[in-house]
């Protein structure tokens, strides 16, 4: 892939973001939700799928070498955090999200939201998935999936379809836009 200065830039700029938006939170007891995905989703629409991931992976890279940019801090003990498998679905959703609009002659706000949610579904698994493998064999704490659903999607899954229906008008109208201009994917 060849990065130019722009691309570097609003790589850089989606991760700084998205580390914003982890402060910008609501706390509840195992994930807090935030603004995060909000950032992931965006970034990936306008960067695309490889752009969009490597925003991602650069956030969760500052994080892990102790840059307190996680909802809870920095480090790479943060690993052993509920929410650690989030940021790794921030990853996959965001390379997911940006394949589909990549793959979008027409943006809509239904095709724009399916993608989103496509690509929620994706950071839905991860977290989950490191959640139950956290609580079940390394904290030891028995957690059935159902309960791992619970706490970590129906929790959430209001602010986040409002989070999605917002990515998606801002995204028709924004993408396009930029697109024309030569700034984005």
């Amino acid at each position: 892939m060849n990065l130019k200065t722009r691309d570097l830039t609003l790589i850089a700029m989606f991760a700084a973001l998205t580390a914003i938006g982890a402060f910008i939170k609501i706390p509840l007891p195992v994930v807090p939700i935030t603004l995060q995905y909000f950032f992931c989703a965006l970034g990936a629409l306008l960067l695309g799928a490889k752009k969009g991931a490597l925003a991602q992976m650069l956030y969760v890279a500052v994080g892990l070498i102790g840059v307190p940019v996680f909802t809870k801090g920095g480090g790479p003990q943060y690993v052993l955090e509920p929410s650690f498998g989030y940021l790794i679905g921030f990853i996959a959703g965001a390379y997911v999200i940006g394949k589909c609009s990549e793959n979008i002659k027409t943006l809509t706000v239904k095709n724009v939201f399916t993608s989103c949610l496509l690509g929620l579904l994706i950071v839905y698994i991860f977290g989950c998935a490191h959640m139950y493998i956290l609580f079940n064999f390394y904290v030891g704490k028995a957690m059935n999936v159902w309960s791992i659903v619970k706490i970590g999607v129906l929790a959430f899954i209001g602010s986040d379809l409002l989070s999605t229906v917002m990515i998606s008008i801002v995204a028709v109208r924004v993408v396009p836009l930029l697109r024309k201009l030569g700034y984005v994917v």
